[in-house]
């Protein structure tokens, strides 16, 4: 798993560039994205498969579930804001979502 330091302001544009639908919070310090499935079932299915991703990397996203649509905040709060670990967790979090539609 990538290392837990916070990403560094004047970094953070380049790095976010090939996660283009998750979109950084005004204070810059968190990345969220909202996922929409089919049904209930596929985004079920999305959140057991990251959740033991999550598990295996120590690293857990604040989530949140009303039918089809799965709605995802990223931080690391011991680093107090982005870290390399909530952008590998976004990407993977992306090709599993690809995968299903």
């Amino acid at each position: 798993m990538p290392e837990a330091s916070k990403i560094h302001p004047d970094q953070l544009q380049d790095k976010l560039a090939a996660l283009a639908q998750w979109r950084l919070d005004n204070a810059g310090q968190s990345i969220a994205r909202e996922y929409r499935f089919d049904d209930f079932m596929q985004a079920f299915a999305f959140m057991s498969e990251m959740a033991i991703w999550s598990e295996k990397h120590d690293h857990h996203p604040e989530w949140f579930n009303v039918y089809n649509k799965v709605k995802v905040t990223l931080t690391t709060h011991d680093a107090g804001g982005l870290t390399e670990r909530d952008l590998a967790w976004a990407r993977h979090a992306d090709a599993v979502f690809s995968r299903s539609h």
